[in-house]
């Protein structure tokens, strides 16, 4: 759009810049709710959207309006992946004691969950686009944004089900360790990153120093698995 469209319709250029700003602001206050009440149901990662929602829905907007003022934040998602290199290189002595454990359970959790979600996907009939959207899920953002783009699901979609498999996975670790005698702070740290991968980081974190630097680890170790396997996968399955 030129210079003189944009003064004849400065809407156009105010619009993206309020979603910008209503998405930034939605966060920052959402977070502050959650340091009030410390329940799951006021995490950010709930209440924000549903605020957006509403605003969208009132105001009549799309997806694409939305888009366009909030672009950024996607780009911002490149940089956040170089940065998970770096708590590997911190946890370097962690992984090279347990090597085998880590990366066991990683592998084991990351083609369970990417298998299940296809298998579930198929036996819902749902489209091959949408199979495709939910394969990488069970890893956080950045990494499931960028499978699903190159196995050729719609990334934004893939966003959304990563949001909703990390809640679930949080409350559900949550009920789990209530059940079962799970002690070692590795467990319970692997079974955060691995099931809740960022929203489950946050949760380990509650817990301890020590489940949090695991839940963080095994998170990346995660991505960097399903980068690799879930095109592959896809493929056989």
């Amino acid at each position: 759009m030129n210079i003189e469209a944009l003064i004849t319709h400065p809407a156009q250029l105010l619009w993206p810049l309020f979603w910008a700003v209503v998405t930034v602001g939605a966060y920052v206050l959402a977070k502050g709710l959650y340091r009030r009440v410390q329940q799951g149901w006021a995490s950010p990662l709930i209440t924000a959207p549903l605020v957006l929602l509403a605003l969208a829905l009132l105001l009549h907007a799309n997806y694409h309006d939305y888009l366009r003022g909030t672009h950024w934040l996607m780009a911002m998602l490149g940089p956040a992946t170089v940065a998970f290199a770096v708590p590997i290189y911190e946890q370097r002595a962690l992984i090279a004691r347990h090597w085998k454990v880590l990366g066991a359970g990683v592998l084991v959790g990351s083609v369970t969950a990417i298998t299940a979600a296809w298998l579930m996907a198929s036996a819902l009939h749902l489209s091959p686009e949408l199979r495709l959207s939910l394969a990488p899920r069970s890893v956080t953002t950045p990494f499931a944004m960028d499978v699903s783009g190159r196995i050729g699901g719609i990334p934004e979609l893939t966003a959304v089900f990563v949001i909703i498999t990390g809640i679930c996975g949080s409350l559900c670790g949550q009920l789990l360790l209530k059940l079962l005698p799970v002690r070692s702070a590795m467990a319970r740290g692997a079974l955060f990153g691995m099931g809740a991968h960022g929203m489950g980081v946050a949760k380990a974190r509650e817990l301890g120093e020590s489940e949090g630097a695991i839940a963080g680890l095994v998170m990346v170790m995660a991505g960097l698995v399903n980068v690799a396997a879930a095109p592959l996968l896809v493929a056989l399955l």
